[in-house]
């Protein structure tokens, strides 16, 4: 066994319904301005030429139930509630039916987003690593392996903020479908197990402030519960 200078960080991984077994966490993809109405929203426009991504560590991983304090260096945290995707892989270049086949199963999840700094970062034409690449910034739950991507589009994603309904929307609202977002990306990375991607967000995000709770769910794949300390 190699010997470290310090003691390495323990491997992120969520929960599989149905089995005692975890699926260790690699890397996260977003996709941003997945939903017209959301683009729309924040005064962007969507680009339909082709997806944008964004990455998340693995240390920004939460599980969904944690109590979470607020995040420093912001004053303005937005919630944004996702179907999120976890590969099995591995994907390079691949075709619709390989895409298909490389996926482990779906969850749920929410990105937050300092989204001030974000504003900022947009404004200098900056990287948004500093707004979306922080440290508890992807609530995820247990991934569910019983639903079948080609049962997607009807499901319904939402998002209550303490018990008051903020967004909601049909899966099959999105500008780029499940398929089309892995083929883009397997043209730029070899992806593969423990990649998990973020397919954005509907219209309806807003500010968290301390003491809040947000509830989410997905028709047929979870529910996903996230609460900030106070």
């Amino acid at each position: 066994m190699p010997e470290y200078f310090f003691k390495p960080e323990e491997i992120a991984a969520l929960p599989v319904i149905g089995s005692d077994k975890l699926y260790p966490v690699n890397r996260i993809f977003c996709v941003g301005r997945n939903y017209a109405d959301h683009a729309k929203e924040m005064g962007a426009e969507v680009d339909r030429q082709r997806p944008f991504f964004f990455t998340k560590p693995a240390t920004a991983i939460v599980h969904s139930g944690a109590a979470i304090d607020y995040p420093p260096g912001t004053e303005n945290l937005h919630y944004e509630m996702e179907l999120v995707v976890a590969l099995a892989g591995p994907l390079f270049e691949a075709n619709r039916n390989q895409v298909k086949a490389g996926i482990f199963g779906f969850t749920c999840g929410i990105d937050l987003t300092r989204r001030d700094l974000q504003a900022g970062l947009k404004e200098k034409k900056h990287p948004w690593d500093l707004a979306k690449a922080f440290e508890n910034s992807a609530v995820v739950c247990a991934i569910n392996r019983s639903v079948s991507i080609n049962d997607i589009d009807d499901k319904i994603i939402e998002l209550s903020q303490n018990g008051r309904l903020r967004q909601r929307a049909r899966l099959g609202d999105m500008v780029w479908r499940i398929e089309e977002l892995l083929e883009f990306l397997s043209r730029y990375y070899h992806l593969g197990a423990g990649d998990l991607v973020f397919t954005g967000t509907p219209a309806g995000v807003g500010a968290v402030v301390k003491g809040d709770t947000l509830t989410g769910s997905i028709t047929s794949v979870g529910t996903i519960e996230v609460s900030f300390n106070t």
